[in-house]
């Protein structure tokens, strides 16, 4: 297993290293610093990409993981609104409109969101070196993007957060999502269109109110209350109340913390089945796709501990759906969209992904079950072994597929260091 380790930490370090984007952007002058998911596939900055990149850094440079943050908050706007993507290098920019699906605020930045990752990542740095300077630099933008998810995304006032489009979350095509956005998964290759085709109905949809923000959730087009975003805004907002060095807002975030999780406990739990549904729509129908995200709120400590063992036991355990050969598949093998060998040519259809294991390795330390966090760890290391730092990976074979050299895989960094390696 050393020898895996050591293999598998130093080609983290390459990639954290090959990654990296310098140069001074046409918006403003700005210079950027920071490391992109993919050189060739994603060139990009995105939002919850540098934060996963920051903690990996961690474990090569402090410094550069401090880096990271400080060209992400560049972006951050005046009223809070933080975007998924900054578009640092305008010459690259009409091959991004082709590429991908999304809609500019501006020339240089999305007009939409990803999971709020980045308080998690800053409250890492925080206990890894203790510079409260950093932190009093970069907690006011990011405390100012919570409040906005909180008077922006919150239309019905319950806690939880609704994104406006599925690449809000970050889980593009994932089959939870296909009812909403008009997607068959048969035949499997015209996945992929379909999905184009709906986003642009989407933005055809929210044109005319991309000045008023606050008006698109209440559209209802598509909004959705997604329990992987909202898992990860709690554990922000837990985090922001570690961070901040004021009691009032320490007592505000923590409450609003508790408040998300006591909602997911409340509207997306499934007593029957044991797991968390999304939530679609202004009359909150439970989503019932079984996706890694129905076991995400594993990641919150304050989690009841016997739901938190029913989503362990009944379904992260279950060799039928999650504990695969190389788990944690990002849907479960049970659901008839599952597509390991990424036929669909689109993401988050069955293949793991790194980001995955590492939130739920910590949250199964969280909950009191090293063991299977260490099984989980050991088989995330295997697969990397055998086939690099890819984008995702086939849970029954380790098959890396998508992206080659892919930034938030180094995430594996962190999980040697738990397990007691050197990475």
């Amino acid at each position: 297993m050393r020898k895996e380790w050591d293999k598998v930490a130093g080609d983290a370090r390459r990639v954290l290293e090959g990654n990296r984007q310098r140069g001074v952007s046409a918006w403003g002058g700005q210079r950027y610093d920071f490391v992109c998911p993919s050189p060739t596939t994603y060139p990009f900055q995105w939002f919850w990409d540098s934060a996963f990149h920051a903690i990996a850094l961690l474990h090569v440079d402090p410094e550069l993981a401090k880096q990271e943050i400080r060209c992400l908050m560049q972006g951050a706007r005046p009223d809070g609104f933080m975007p998924h993507m900054l578009l640092w290098e305008k010459s690259a920019h009409e091959a991004a409109l082709r590429e991908y699906s999304i809609t500019l605020a501006d020339p240089f930045y999305t007009a939409t969101i990803q999971p709020p990752v980045v308080a998690r990542a800053v409250l890492r740095i925080h206990e890894a070196t203790g510079d409260t300077a950093f932190v009093r630099e970069v907690l006011p933008p990011i405390r100012r993007f919570f409040r906005w998810l909180k008077a922006y995304r919150d239309p019905d006032d319950d806690g939880l957060v609704a994104i406006i489009q599925p690449d809000e979350s970050g889980l593009d095509a994932s089959p939870k999502y296909d009812r909403l956005m008009e997607i068959s998964h048969d035949p499997p290759e015209e996945t992929l269109p379909r999905l184009r085709r709906s986003m642009r109905r989407l933005f055809e949809a929210y044109a005319p109110y991309r000045s008023d923000p606050a008006r698109i959730p209440a559209l209802g087009t598509f909004t959705w209350e997604d329990v992987m975003v909202n898992a990860i805004y709690a554990d922000g907002l837990r985090c922001l109340a570690k961070l901040t060095d004021l009691a009032h807002e320490a007592e505000e975030f923590a409450a609003r913390a508790s408040r998300v999780r006591a909602a997911l406990e409340t509207k997306s739990w499934d007593e029957k089945t044991g797991v968390f549904w999304d939530l679609a729509g202004w009359d909150d129908e439970p989503a019932r796709t079984l996706t890694f995200s129905s076991l995400f709120p594993l990641i919150l400590e304050d989690l009841d501990p016997r739901k938190a063992t029913r989503l362990i036991d009944e379904h992260l355990l279950n060799e039928r759906e999650f504990w695969l050969p190389y788990p944690v598949p990002s849907v479960a093998a049970t659901e008839p969209s599952f597509d390991p060998t990424w036929r669909t040519n689109t993401t988050w259809r069955g293949p793991t992904w790194i980001n995955v294991n590492w939130y739920l390795y910590w949250g199964l330390r969280a909950h009191g079950r090293r063991d299977i966090a260490s099984e989980l760890a050991e088989r995330t290391v295997r697969m990397m072994a055998s086939s690099g730092t890819r984008e995702f990976y086939n849970p029954l074979t380790g098959e890396g597929q998508g992206a080659r050299d892919f930034g938030w895989s180094t995430l594996v960094l962190d999980l040697i260091a738990a397990e007691g390696g050197n990475p």
